[in-house]
């Protein structure tokens, strides 16, 4: 899924064997292409296919490196590399037709024909 040149600007800057005992460490490119997978697809984390090894174990990765602040670096990483070459248009534009308030949501009083509204038309019958 990534290419060598993609994995190369995000390698440093993922979790490394640090050397202690214990379970295998997992190959940091197979949990981010199955993290990649996961989220371009949009399947279930217990859904992800096989060849990625035990889905839990693709969970515990993106929720340390999420909890660490491992994805705020990458982006960072990514969007500095992209804006030094000239890559990213940070002109922003804001369509206010989206941003909808509900009607009681106002301060403006509205007289839209209540108690007195009704007794006057009974007046007038």
């Amino acid at each position: 899924m990534l290419s060598d040149a993609q994995w190369s600007l995000i390698e440093g800057l993922l979790p490394a064997r640090t050397g202690r005992q214990g379970r295998p460490f997992s190959d940091a490119r197979t949990m981010v292409e199955a993290i990649i997978y996961r989220y371009r697809t949009g399947i279930a984390w217990r859904d992800l296919p096989e060849v990625f090894g035990p889905w839990q174990t693709v969970w515990t990765w993106h929720r340390r490196m999420a909890d660490d602040g491992t994805w705020d670096a990458v982006l960072a990483e990514l969007t500095a590399a992209a804006d030094a070459a000239g890559m990213i248009d940070w002109a922003v534009s804001v369509d206010s037709t989206i941003a909808r308030a509900h009607q009681h949501a106002t301060n403006v009083t509205r007289h839209t024909g209540g108690w007195v509204e009704l007794h006057e038309s009974a007046r007038a019958a």
